[in-house]
């Protein structure tokens, strides 16, 4: 009669292996979770989040067109974020006991005196950036031009005294998004804003995304809705339009704290109020913007927005470096350090409301009315002469593909280049060597001829 033996399987003979087959099977899950649920890029817990869709579009509007790829899946610095509960407690706290003054609320975008597009002497232009504390306040901001919006959203604006984040779509250029992510109690503390135009107005009409009461927008999902009248702008450029909104937040809202700018073309994957912790009050920072993906220098921005046409008068791109270069804008340096670079990307701005980061915004928007509205070219100009010293971080740009999703504008067939202007109006810059221009010394330097 045949005997039968049980002997264990050799796999489980050895205990060493026994024990990592058990040590495998338990974390493995655990690994699978903390890598969907994290980034490379962003080390944080999961807000708790609303169960239900902030708004529900239409299929026609498409929401979701023509989001662009990202291109880098790690980085060398990542973002830690703290627990929403705790964020939330603190930036509450921050807002409720802040001691700045608030800002004068903006009927008309104050304003004496001479534009900078002026024949302003060096000694001259260089004065409007020194300001003491007790003048930062009222320091001007444009040059007596009408932001017309209506009494009743004025008045709710100035009720905002937290967070404000904040974008624009003129001329039906780009959709309006929600954010991906946000807080269960985020927007008990935080006010969106969307402003729009008259064009903006009649492709939401058009799509029935919202529905118009004698003109009068509201809501759409946690935007708040403000029209602004096409034939009352103050500028003929859309582009220029969108940067009051974007620049003079804290006039716009004079109560509030701090703000987060948002491009139109971006939608926010991360709590705002995550990303204001997190990039600012950790850092003690008056303003946290993103870098430029390839240019450092100025010049190289501009030549970029020459070749590119993104403003179509190359004559003034010329007058306004050489305008900048004779009152003292040098290239970029190890000199400049801690900022990393002189080029941003401003399609995502948070601020703390402040007299620094306020004095800069009001400079730099003076910069965009004297020359045109590309806010990059007059950022480091602004940020190097003023005083006091502004504290910006800067944001890099494999964490601002983890917190943004950017989406092409809509597509238009008649659509015109990035400065809005006629094609045909195009005013080619004379050629003529660098010798004797005001920006020989920096070209000289930044192509490293040239030493300091």
């Amino acid at each position: 009669m045949g005997h039968v033996y049980l002997t264990t399987p050799l796999l489980f003979q050895s205990k060493l292996l026994c024990l990592s087959l058990l040590y495998l099977l338990t974390t493995l899950p655990l690994s699978i979770y903390v890598s969907l649920s994290q980034s490379s890029c962003i080390i944080r817990l999961p807000p708790l989040v609303p169960k239900t869709r902030l708004f529900n579009y239409p299929t026609s509007y498409g929401e979701h067109k023509y989001a662009l790829p990202t291109t880098r899946s790690a980085c060398s610095s990542p973002v830690p974020f703290s627990d929403y509960g705790e964020v939330l407690e603190e930036i509450r706290r921050l807002c409720w006991n802040s001691s700045a003054p608030a800002a004068p609320a903006l009927r008309y975008l104050h304003g004496k005196g001479d534009s900078f597009a002026g024949n302003f002497s060096a000694q001259k232009r260089k004065s409007f950036f020194s300001h003491d504390d007790r003048d930062l306040v009222e320091i001007p901001c444009g040059f007596l031009q009408k932001f017309s919006i209506k009494e009743s959203d004025r008045a709710a604006m100035e009720k905002c005294d937290g967070v404000v984040v904040a974008s624009a779509i003129f001329g039906d250029h780009d959709k309006v998004r929600q954010p991906k992510v946000i807080g269960s109690r985020t927007l008990e503390t935080a006010c969106f804003y969307m402003f729009i135009d008259d064009a903006t107005l009649k492709g939401l009409l058009t799509h029935n995304i919202l529905t118009s009461n004698g003109g009068d927008a509201d809501k759409i999902g946690a935007w708040t809705i403000v029209r602004v009248p096409s034939d009352e702008l103050p500028y003929d450029n859309p582009a220029m339009n969108g940067v009051i909104p974007k620049h003079l937040l804290h006039r716009l809202f004079p109560n509030s704290k701090f703000s987060v700018w948002l491009d139109a073309k971006l939608q926010l994957t991360v709590d705002p109020l995550l990303l204001i912790h997190s990039l600012l009050v950790s850092k003690d920072a008056d303003m946290a913007i993103s870098k430029h993906p390839f240019n450092v220098h100025t010049m190289e921005e501009a030549m970029a927005t020459a070749r590119w046409k993104k403003w179509p008068d190359v004559e003034s791109l010329r007058v306004q470096m050489e305008t900048y270069c004779e009152n003292g804008l040098q290239p970029w340096s190890h000199n400049k350090h801690p900022y990393t670079t002189d080029v941003p990307d401003t399609a995502l701005i948070l601020r703390r409301h402040g007299l620094r980061s306020n004095l800069f915004s009001c400079l730099l928007f003076n910069e965009l009315e004297a020359f045109n509205p590309r806010d990059q070219l007059a950022f480091a100009y602004v940020r190097d002469l003023m005083t006091p010293k502004i504290n910006i971080s800067m944001i890099e740009l494999e964490v601002f593909e983890h917190i943004a999703i950017e989406y092409r504008h809509n597509i238009k067939s008649d659509a015109a280049g990035g400065g809005g202007g006629d094609r045909r109006k195009v005013r080619m810059a004379s050629s003529r060597d660098i010798k004797g221009s005001s920006c020989e010394e920096y070209l000289l330097k930044m192509w490293g001829e040239v030493t300091d």
